[in-house]
């Protein structure tokens, strides 16, 4: 359960660089400029496809969670690592159904 939670949180980090790429790309596209942001393409990609798979990979441990709190177990995670998955879960959720 730790290693998950720590993959997920790798994943988010990715979801925020990979949010922040489109945002800059979008903007350097309405000036003209087609060049992707970062020039190493596998890295870019990796990113991109690491952070929007995160939500999936956020709403199972998401589920996990509140599963073993159900039964009355306690996850062996740290609670802020809980607090902070299940934040980047929200925001996932409007950045990916609300916002656009």
């Amino acid at each position: 359960m730790r290693f998950f939670a720590k993959l997920i949180f790798i994943c988010n980090g990715c979801f925020v660089l990979a949010a922040i790429l489109r945002l800059v790309e979008n903007a350097r596209k309405k000036q003209g400029s087609f060049d992707g942001l970062v020039q190493l393409q596998p890295l870019e990609s990796t990113i991109v496809v690491l952070g929007y798979t995160a939500i999936i990979f956020n709403f199972i441990f998401n589920a996990i969670v509140l599963v073993l709190m159900l039964l009355k177990k306690k996850p062996a995670v740290a609670s802020w690592l809980i607090w902070l998955n299940f934040l980047f879960l929200l925001a996932q959720v409007y950045y990916f159904f609300i916002s656009n």
